[in-house]
């Protein structure tokens, strides 16, 4: 099936954090998002949706590393510069928190997060398959100057079979 390069993006946006609506979730910049802890690289990604579909391009701008990379199911790569320039789009408008909104309350998921040093992998994935054979996408980041990063994402197509 082939995909719209408008839907490849929202299927990128919503995949790279699906905690967005997490009721006990960290608030930006809040006191885990900084820690080189799960919990801190799980905020600070949580964070990157909301600076998305807020329009919040100075925080996504820091936060993206030089030469990032979103990797869609297709395997085709999304840049850094498109997706601050998707986020610039969605400043004032609601429209992107209702996308993904309703993409989230559809598909429920679960986030794991793997550290070493100073690399965490986050990755989110479907609860009813679990975190081996159910993995939605999965975000590297990198613990750099006292904050985390962003270096790649990579998503992928889950089917229940």
């Amino acid at each position: 099936m082939r995909h719209s390069a408008r839907s490849t993006f929202a299927l990128a946006l919503i995949c790279v954090s699906l905690n967005l609506l997490a009721a006990n979730g960290p608030t930006p910049n809040g006191p885990h998002e900084t820690e080189k802890t799960a919990e801190g690289a799980k905020a600070v990604d949580d964070h990157w949706l909301r600076a998305e579909v807020n329009g919040d391009t100075d925080f996504l701008s820091h936060f993206l590393l030089p030469g990032y990379r979103s990797v869609n199911a297709n395997g085709s790569a999304i840049s850094r510069e498109h997706i601050i320039a998707g986020a610039a789009k969605n400043k004032d408008s609601d429209k992107a928190k209702q996308e993904v909104a309703a993409w989230m309350k559809a598909n429920p998921t679960e986030t794991a997060v793997a550290l070493h040093g100073d690399i965490a992998v986050v990755s989110f994935y479907d609860p009813a398959l679990g975190p081996d054979k159910g993995v939605r996408s999965s975000d590297v980041l990198i613990y750099e100057d006292g904050a985390w990063h962003a270096m790649y994402s990579q998503h992928s197509v889950v089917r229940k079979d």
